[in-house]
Formats: structure tokens, C-alpha cells, sequence
């Protein structure tokens, strides 16, 4: 049962993360008479000029995440990043709020290093060999251990940040340095990832419901600099491994719990698929399900977590997602070439309205359709190179 937003019956959502995924989240939810409440730690986060309301903390302070869900006492709390006081969840879950999929996956996913030891060491799904260090001496021998190439990340981070290839031993101390200046907290703890020489690399999107576990067609994805720079939807895939990406996400996200979307991250290979990553949340990647499904994976998420029926997932058509990144630093920045950009055909475009620009951050999306994948990653791809960011002064 909902009510008006705002008024003594609404339903309300909190949503801790108020990025470009949050805004689409916020939207989808306010289309089933939701009231909304985005938080983040800057102000004029793309989600909070959607939601009803919005806070500005600290979401790594306990205290302030306490206080704004004490203040506010939402229906629904709705992690949409990794940087969060998680051990603050998992208290206020026991105190009675309900928190999406559960505290335990917010905590369980925030650092690579309880996901990757749960995906290997206890559900023994193929993984990368991995190492932990917690000094550059440790990481030297960490690189000994695995080999080169290796992939060297944070243990907490989000889009790509902090991760590096290294791909001899005079690039440790390159890897060290970012993953320590990029990485989201206070640790200086990475992980050592055996570098996997797949196919391909997609995020299978399963969706966990009232009515059973479904799973969006695979998505593709290539990235640069350890983001996510264009998906398309579906990515060929054989029978066989399509089987062998639905039961490792499966058991990943039976092991986790809750409801939602889980973007579960694969690498296709010769010998078969292994499980990279899960994001208890909706998946970058997955923006291009604004324009291929039925219902985009935001309005699954909003679905799944009100308690609502999920059907299985109808794809209407093939289609591609190309970021749009800023080359500039800028508080007064305009972006351009919208106009030429839509020029193309089934072609749209998604502005988020972040308030400043910084180099290598994601300001936009091209979205096309096409009739199959590789057309509509072609025509995404040509729109997106029409438009840029400029800076109009700091």
C-alpha cells in the first residue's frame, strides 16, 4: 500500500549514493508513488535534483549516517555505492529498518576482499588467483607470487578508480601508488589479481524477486583504465556459457541474499566463465537497458525491492551505451554537439547534470538501438564523439 509522497502513508526510499544510477533509481520509484530521499556527499548529486528531499554527509561517518535515516526513517535504505559505514547498517537493520538487499550484502560487496574470499574460498566459483597486501613490500611479493601481468586495485573503490595493469616489476610502484591515492576509505590494503586472457567481459544482471530469480540478457562491455566506456545488449554467447553464467550468479546471489538487481561480473574464456565481481545494485553497464528491455534494470530494481511481481526480462532490442567522459576541470562547464549527437538514428542521449566536471568523469551516455548489437555500438559510438565538454572558467 502506498501513499502520497510526503503525507502520513508514503512509502519512502532512502538512497545512499546519489549519482547518474541513483537519479534513474529515484525516478523509477516516484512511478509507483514513492517518496524519495537521496544522500550523498556533495550537493547537487544528479539523484537529488529528482528526489523529494536530499542530505549532504559524510557517508563513512556512523554518526551522520545514523542520524539523517534517524531523522528521516525511510521504508526502504538503498546503498547505490560502496563507500558507506556499513558496520552503522548492520546495527540499524538489527533496530528494525530495512535495508536493500540486506546490510550484510552492503558490507559483504564493499571491499573486493570479502567477495573475492566468498566466491572462491567458500563457494568455490572460478575465480582469478589473487593475493592481498598491505604495504608496497607486501605488494612486491604479492606480484612475485601471482606473475605478470597482473591487475593491482584498492580493496574499495568504485568505476575503475585505483585499478592498474602491471605488467612487469618497474610497474609496481606506479600500481601501489595509484590504487593507494584512488581508493575510497581510509585503507591501504589491494588486491593482486591474476590477469585473465578472456573473450569477452560481461555483467549479467540477475534480478532477485518475489517471484523467483530471473536474468537480463548478457551485456557486453569494454573498459578503459578499469572503466566502463561502452556495453551493448545481448553479447553473443554460446548455450553453454550462458548456462555457466546463470549458475554462478545464481550462487553468488543466493549466498548474499535480499532483493534487487545484482550486477555480476564474468569473464567469458575458452575454458569456460569465471566470476569477477557483484554489485548488490544496479551496474553502470546496465544503462543500456534504457533502451533495449522491456523494463530497464532500474525499474526491475524498484520492482524487486517493493515486493512487487518481476516477469522474466523481455529484450525489444538490440542496442549500445558509449560514456561521455570530461577531457577538462571545471566548475562552469558546458556540454555541446547534443544536437548533432541525436542526428543519429534511434539514438538518445542522457545528460546527468553533475555539478562540476573533472577529467576522465562520466557526464553523459549515448543510447541507440540497432538491428543487432554491433550496429547500435557503431552508431553510440559516432554519437558520442560529437559531443564534448568544454570549460567556460573555474
Amino acid at each position: 500500500m502506498i501513499g502520497a509522497p510526503n503525507h502520513n502513508y508514503s512509502k519512502s526510499m532512502m538512497l545512499l549514493g546519489a549519482g547518474e544510477l541513483g537519479k534513474e533509481v529515484v525516478i523509477e520509484a516516484q512511478r509507483l508513488g514513492v517518496e524519495t530521499i537521496a544522500v550523498d556527499r556533495y550537493e547537487g548529486a544528479p539523484a537529488m535534483q529528482t528526489a523529494h528531499r536530499f542530505h549532504v554527509i559524510d557517508m563513512l561517518d556512523g554518526q551522520q549516517l545514523r542520524a539523517v535515516i534517524e531523522q528521516e526513517k525511510p521504508d526502504l535504505i538503498v546503498p547505490e555505492i560502496e563507500a558507506i559505514a556499513t558496520e552503522t547498517l548492520l546495527e540499524l537493520e538489527e533496530e528494525g529498518y530495512n535495508v536493500i538487499p540486506t546490510a550484510y550484502a552492503a558490507q559483504l560487496t564493499m571491499d573486493r576482499e570479502g567477495i573475492r574470499r566468498l566466491a572462491n574460498e567458500k563457494l568455490g566459483l572460478p575465480t582469478a588467483a589473487y593475493e592481498f597486501a598491505n604495504s608496497y613490500e607486501e605488494l612486491k611479493e604479492a606480484v612475485a607470487s601471482i606473475g605478470t601481468p597482473c591487475v593491482i586495485k584498492p580493496i574499495m573503490s568504485s568505476s575503475g578508480k585505483g585499478q592498474s595493469l602491471c605488467r612487469t616489476e618497474a610497474d609496481i610502484e606506479n600500481s601501489w601508488e595509484e590504487a593507494i591515492s584512488s581508493g575510497r576509505g581510509k585503507s591501504t590494503r589491494v588486491i593482486v589479481e591474476e590477469f585473465i586472457h578472456f573473450d569477452s567481459e560481461i555483467t549479467l544482471l540477475t534480478i532477485r524477486s518475489t517471484s523467483g530469480t530471473f536474468y537480463c540478457p548478457p551485456i557486453g562491455h569494454l573498459q578503459q583504465g578499469g572503466d566502463y566506456i561502452q556495453s551493448w545488449q545481448p553479447h553473443a554467447m554460446s548455450e553453454e556459457h550462458i548456462r555457466q553464467a546463470e549458475q554462478i550468479a545464481k550462487k553468488v546471489t543466493d549466498e548474499i541474499g535480499g532483493c534487487g538487481v545484482f550486477g555480476v561480473e564474468l569473464f567469458i574464456t575458452s575454458d569456460g566463465v569465471y566470476f569477477s565481481e557483484v554489485s548488490p545494485r544496479p551496474h553502470d553497464t546496465g544503462l543500456v537497458t534504457l533502451v533495449t528491455q522491456e523494463l530497464s534494470e532500474f525499474a526491475l530494481h524498484v520492482r524487486a525491492i517493493l515486493g512487487f511481481p518481476v516477469d522474466p526480462v523481455q529484450l525489444i532490442s538490440a542496442g549500445a551505451s558509449h560514456a561521455v567522459k570530461s577531457s577538462v576541470e571545471s566548475y562552469n562547464y558546458q556540454i555541446t554537439g547534443v544536437e548533432e549527437a541525436l542526428a543519429e538514428p534511434r539514438t538518445q542521449v542522457r545528460i546527468f547534470g553533475k555539478p562540476n566536471a573533472k577529467e576522465g568523469r562520466r557526464m553523459a551516455v549515448v543510447l541507440s538501438k540497432g538491428e543487432n548489437a554491433d550496429a547500435a555500438c557503431e552508431q553510440a559510438k559516432a554519437a558520442s564523439s560529437k559531443i564534448n565538454v568544454e570549460s567556460k572558467g573555474n
